[in-house]
C-alpha cells in the first residue's frame, strides 16, 4: 500500500510524520502560546504577589470579611479557569510536536536500520519491528515503502 493511501486513510487524531503537519496556527494558539510566554515571566509572578498585597489591606476598607474573601475567591478561581485552558492548549501542541521528532527519529533509525541489514549485515528486522513499537510509530508512518 503506497504512503499516500495510507495518509488519506488515517483520522486527525493519529500521529503524523512532522513533513505532514500543517503550521497553520490558529489565532487562538497565538494567543495561548503568547500567554503561557506571559505567565512562565518572574515579573507576572511578582505582579501576582502585589496584587495580594494590595488586597490584604482592603479588610479595613470593606469591614466584611465575606466580601473580602469572595473578592479574592473570584479573581483565582476566574484567573486560575482561563490560565488552565491556554496552558493546557500550549502544553497540548508541545507534546504533539515532541512526538512528531520523535517518530521522525525512529522512522529515520528504522530504515537506516533496514538499508544496514540489506547491504550485507545480519537480519536485524526484529530490532527494526521493537524500535518501531517503543516509540509507537506505526508502519503507515514509515517513509520507507517497503513492507517487513
Amino acid at each position: 500500500m503506497s504512503r499516500e493511501a495510507d495518509t488519506t486513510m488515517s483520522t486527525s487524531n493519529e500521529p503524523r510524520m512532522p513533513s505532514e503537519v500543517s503550521h497553520d496556527v490558529t489565532g487562538f494558539d497565538k494567543f495561548a502560546g503568547a500567554a503561557s510566554k506571559l505567565a512562565s515571566r518572574a515579573w507576572f509572578f511578582a505582579f501576582c504577589v502585589a496584587l495580594v498585597v494590595v488586597w490584604a489591606p482592603s479588610f479595613f476598607v470593606l469591614k466584611s470579611v465575606d466580601t473580602w474573601q469572595l473578592i479574592i475567591n473570584t479573581i483565582t478561581t476566574i484567573v486560575t479557569f482561563l490560565m488552565v485552558a491556554l496552558l493546557q492548549n500550549s502544553q497540548t501542541r508541545a507534546d504533539q510536536a515532541v512526538q512528531h521528532k520523535l517518530n521522525a527519529i525512529a522512522d529515520g533509525l528504522g530504515d537506516l536500520m533496514d538499508h544496514l541489514s540489506q547491504s550485507g549485515g545480519r537480519d536485524i528486522s526484529k530490532d527494526i519491528e521493537e524500535l518501531r513499537q517503543a516509540v509507537g510509530l506505526e508502519r503507515r508512518e514509515s517513509t520507507s515503502h517497503n513492507a517487513a
